[in-house]
C-alpha cells in the first residue's frame, strides 16, 4: 500500500466515523481540534486503525501526535514495518 493510498484511506474512515468535513482535514491541521476528540473518540479511533491497517496501537503512540501529518506518519511507519 502507497503512502498515497493510507493517507485517502484513512481521510474515508475519519470522514466516515468522525463526521468532519473532508476540506477540514489538511497535513497541518490539528488532529484532536480537527476531530473534536474526547476520550471516547480516541478509543474509536485506535478501533478504527486496528481494524483498516492490522496493527495494535498502544495508547502512548499518541503522544507526538499533533497534525493530521503526524498521524498519517504513524500510520504509514507501521504499515511500513509489519
Amino acid at each position: 500500500m502507497s503512502k498515497e493510498e493510507i493517507i485517502e484511506k484513512v481521510n474515508e474512515f475519519l470522514v466516515e466515523e468522525f463526521e468532519v468535513d473532508a476540506d477540514a482535514i489538511t497535513p497541518d491541521a490539528d488532529l484532536k481540534n480537527t476531530l473534536d476528540l474526547d476520550s471516547l473518540d480516541y478509543v474509536d479511533l485506535v478501533v478504527e486503525i486496528e481494524s483498516n491497517f492490522g496493527f495494535k496501537v498502544k495508547p502512548e503512540d499518541f503522544t507526538g501526535i499533533i497534525t493530521f501529518q503526524n498521524f498519517y506518519d504513524y500510520i504509514i511507519n507501521k504499515v511500513e514495518s509489519k
